[in-house]
């Protein structure tokens, strides 16, 4: 998912290993995740990415002062994906509460740990085994 990349700005997906900053993306009142090298490129994660942050998350209203939250760990999610006009993107802590991404302060570090594992959509055709009889059975049935 990448809720503020999806018309204004261009996106790639998420490396592990990878530090990304968050960011308000020009152009744009929305932040989200870039790297530190290519700002203007937002970096989009599948629900159930796991993140690193190098210190407690900080986070805003939009209003003038900002709020810690005493976790460094959480895992990007999204929340209502069916209400439209909103953002979806967000960040759960494990005591289950969930941060919107667009709310992060700018500045921000963060390791992607690991990404979510994904089903195979290959639908694979059923191998056929040819079945001959074994040895032992010719020489017991005859």
């Amino acid at each position: 998912m990448c809720d503020y990349s999806l018309h204004a700005v261009a996106s790639r997906p998420a490396v592990v290993g990878e530090t990304l900053i968050t960011t308000t993306f020009r152009g744009t009142s929305t932040r989200g995740f870039a790297s530190e090298h290519d700002p203007a490129v937002a970096v989009c994660m599948r629900p159930g990415t796991e993140l690193a942050f190098a210190e407690n998350v900080r986070y805003d209203g939009r209003w003038l002062w900002t709020r810690t939250i005493g976790y460094r760990v959480g895992v990007f999610n999204e929340v209502e994906p069916d209400v439209p006009d909103r953002h979806h993107d967000a960040v759960e802590f494990p005591d289950g509460n969930r941060l919107l991404v667009t709310q992060l302060c700018e500045g921000q570090r963060v390791t992607v740990l690991q990404l979510p594992a994904v089903a195979s959509t290959v639908e694979r055709e059923p191998k056929v085994v040819e079945r001959r009889p074994s040895v032992f059975a010719s020489l017991f049935l005859g």
